[in-house]
Parts: C-alpha cells; sequence; structure tokens
C-alpha cells in the first residue's frame, strides 16, 4: 500500500475469459500501458479491411489529441470503440484500456463535455470489461466528487465495495482496500457538512440529525483506522480521522495514531508525520520537550524545513549550553539552503542566538567550529556584493542584519558584502 502508482496503475490487460486462476499462474507480469504498444498502429500481414479502417481511425485520433483538436479527436472516437466487436482480435483488454483512458481524456478537454457524458463513459466500459471495474469505479468516483456530487460518489463506491469476481487477486485486494479508503473519505465530507451545520444552528444539538452526523463519523472511523495499519503514506485520510477524534475529545486515540503513523518502522519516512504530530501537540498545549522531540526527528529528515525556525527558538530558550549551540546548528543548516537566503526571519535568528552564545566564554570558538564546514562556499551564497546590492534594494532590514553578522560568521575573511549602498559597477 506504501506505493501510489503501483496501486492504481495498470494491471495485466488479459482477455476476460481468462479466470483468475490463470491470472495468478502468470507470475503477475505488469503489461505496458497500451497507449504505446506498437501492435495497434501498424499494419500486419492479414489485416483485414475493418482492421485497416480502425487503425487509421486510431491514427487520426491519435493525431487530433497531440494537436488538442478535441472536437475532431471526439468524431473519430465515436466509431472507434467497433474494435471491441471483433472476435478475432487477442487484446481485448488493451482496447477496452484504450477506449476508457482516451475517451475520459477528451472529455476532461472538450469544452462541451457534460457530466451526462462522463457517467455514460464510465458506465459504459465498467461493463465492458471486469478486470476494470474497481478501478474505472474509483476514477468515476473522483469525478464525482470533484463536480460535488457527492452522494453519488458515495454510491460509485458502495457498488464497487459488493463488487467481486471469480477469486480475488492480491490486486484487486489492494484496490477494494483503497475503495473503502475513499469511501470513508467521503463519509469525512459529509461528516463535515452536518458539522458545520451544527455549529451554526443552535436547534441542530437537540435533533435527530446530531445522530445521524455521529454515524457518519463511526462509519468513517472504522474503515480510516484500519487503512492506517497498512504501510504507507495516507496523509488526506490521517488529517480526516484526527480531525473527527479532537471533535469527540478523543485525544488518547488521535495521539496514538500519530504517534503510530511517525514511528512505526514499516511505514515509508514521511515528514508530514512528525509535522501532523508536532502540531497536534501543540494545539494541545503539549510541553516544550516533547515538542522539540517531534522537531528533532523532522530536522533530520528535512534540515531545510520551516518548523526548523521553532525548532531553533525552542532550543534557545532551554538552560542547557549543548541546546543553545545546537541551536545555531540547527539555523546555520536552514540557511544552506538557497530558499531561505532573503528570509529576513531566519537571518534574524542567527543573530539572536549568537547574541545568546556571546554570553557563554567559548563563543568564538563555537561560531569558529560551526563555520569552519562553510568558509569555503558560505560568501559566494550570501555575502558577495551582488547580493549586498539586492538586499539593499529589496529589502534593507535584510541587508543591515546581515552586514552586522559577516565579521562574526567569518572573521579572518574579507567580504564584499558591505554595510552601506553598493553601486552596480561594484557587482561581482
Amino acid at each position: 500500500m506504501d506505493d501510489w502508482q503501483r496501486e492504481l496503475g495498470p494491471e495485466d490487460f488479459e482477455d476476460d475469459n481468462v479466470s483468475s486462476d490463470d491470472n495468478s499462474s502468470k507470475g503477475g507480469k505488469k503489461a505496458k500501458l497500451p497507449l504505446v504498444h506498437p501492435i495497434m498502429y501498424a499494419e500486419t500481414p492479414r489485416e483485414t479491411g475493418f482492421h485497416r479502417s480502425t487503425r487509421v481511425c486510431l491514427e487520426l485520433i491519435r493525431e487530433a489529441l497531440l494537436h488538442q483538436r478535441w472536437q475532431e479527436a471526439a468524431e473519430y472516437m465515436a466509431c472507434y470503440p467497433q474494435m471491441l466487436e471483433d472476435p478475432n482480435s487477442g487484446k481485448g483488454q488493451d482496447y477496452k484500456e484504450l477506449i476508457w483512458r482516451i475517451s475520459t481524456e477528451i472529455l476532461h478537454h472538450h469544452p462541451n463535455s457534460k457530466l451526462e457524458d462522463y457517467n455514460n463513459i464510465y458506465e459504459r466500459m465498467k461493463h465492458s470489461g471486469v478486470r476494470h471495474y474497481l478501478m474505472i469505479c474509483l476514477e468515476h468516483s473522483f469525478h464525482l466528487m470533484l463536480n460535488g456530487h457527492i452522494q453519488d460518489a458515495k454510491r460509485q463506491l458502495s457498488a464497487a465495495e459488493s463488487w467481486r469476481y471469480g477469486k480475488e487477486s492480491a490486486a484487486q485486494n489492494q484496490k477494494t482496500k483503497l475503495i473503502h479508503a475513499y469511501k470513508s473519505l467521503l463519509d469525512y465530507i459529509i461528516w463535515c457538512d452536518k458539522k458545520f451545520t451544527h455549529s451554526n444552528d443552535t436547534e441542530y444539538a437537540d435533533s435527530a440529525d446530531n445522530q445521524e452526523m455521529h454515524n457518519y463519523f463511526r462509519q468513517a472511523s472504522v474503515n480510516l483506522k484500519e487503512i492506517l495499519k497498512n504501510p504507507g503514506v495516507w496523509d488526506p485520510f490521517l488529517l480526516s480521522y484526527i480531525e473527527m477524534l479532537e471533535f469527540y475529545e478523543d485525544h488518547e486515540e488521535a495521539l496514538k495514531v500519530l504517534n503510530d503513523y511517525a514511528y512505526d518502522s514499516s511505514f515509508p519516512p514521511n515528514p508530514n508525520a512528525h509535522v501532523y504530530l508536532y502540531q497536534y501537540l501543540k494545539r494541545n498545549d503539549a510541553s516544550e520537550r516533547k515538542l522539540m522531540k517531534v522537531l528533532k526527528v523532522l530536522h533530520v529528515l528535512v534540515p531545510s524545513h520551516e518548523l526548523m525556525l521553532e525548532y531553533s527558538s525552542l532550543l534557545l530558550q532551554s538552560e542547557k549550553k549543548s541546546d543553545k549551540q545546537k541551536a545555531l546548528g540547527v539555523v546555520l543548516e536552514m540557511l544552506d539552503f538557497a530558499c531561505w537566503r532573503s528570509n529576513l526571519d531566519a537571518w534574524r535568528l542567527l543573530k539572536t542566538n549568537i547574541q545568546k552564545l556571546q554570553l557563554q566564554e567559548d563563543w568564538r570558538d563555537v561560531i569558529s567550529e560551526k563555520m569552519a564546514e562553510r568558509k569555503g562556499w558560505w560568501p559566494a551564497l550570501h555575502f558577495t556584493s551582488f547580493h549586498a546590492s539586492k538586499d539593499s534594494q529589496e529589502n534593507p532590514e535584510l541587508k543591515e542584519v546581515k552586514a552586522s553578522l559577516t565579521k562574526l560568521l567569518c572573521p579572518d575573511l574579507t567580504l564584499k558584502y558591505t554595510a552601506g549602498p553598493v553601486t552596480s559597477g561594484e557587482r561581482t
């Protein structure tokens, strides 16, 4: 479950008459996407007039798509599905996949496409090949969801939940889990609508709708809790579940879920997991020690993350001498990345760090140690005359803060980043 592209990617495009037992014996080898299948475009020695016309039709569709002539592509596409009627074609699943993908692509871009057109295509393709049924249902529900038809999207996923075809393969089981997960996400969306009504209607709390809202919570939480047990990146599902748990003040369960998501070694490394845990702890007034523990792990994963400003500030408030030195290292590592080069808050925090360190006798040694490996490239990254001129024009306050730090950070170097204004002729 940790590879979304694999979960939602194409599977073996075998003929519908092949049983799932036969499918499992083939070792699960993946076929290439049908759009790049050369046989569909190439003339064959035994090509009939029917095959020739469908091949030329596909070539014309491809040409129209490449040049974004959507109306022309739609007209040709209306004829191409006759390929499915060919009893001699051994690539039935390939053609079904092709028709499904091209048809929806045309509808996405056609200026006159309507929801009914999408529904017709999805319903037709769902029943033309059972191997694609689950994924077409899921895609159909996405489209309905994006267009605000939440209940219709949920009905699509409910039908997919109960769908079975022979003995389910491992791939079908994985897709079924996704169906459960997204159906729960729809329950969460409906729950949010009920909650909004609840918060804006003083009589709502005493009505039967209040119980209905709680029912949607129970329906959503069952599958969301289950899906979060599978290793993977489940950020939208996690956030939905946590929001509902917080609303019902089940903080014990919320904290357990967040900790498992962040620290379970079977899950892939996910910086967002630690961000969500930190934000939850901060919302619930956790101790600074707990907050720093979470940010410490995030610092290892993403030293340039914006929360490192908060991590450095928390370390700076500590009474430990080592924490103050660590706070300096955290903000310096942020400034190692060009994305923070012109950030005033980061440079102000660096200045504050140095001012705090100056209360220690060995502050010069601490700074020298931190800057030893940076002397060769930091001046070119931050302290050239070009930077001085640019900062003077765009952010004079930043220029002032940086200029006050040059001698402290690089005392034995002559830098071209000066405190005064720099003319264009002095740029390097």
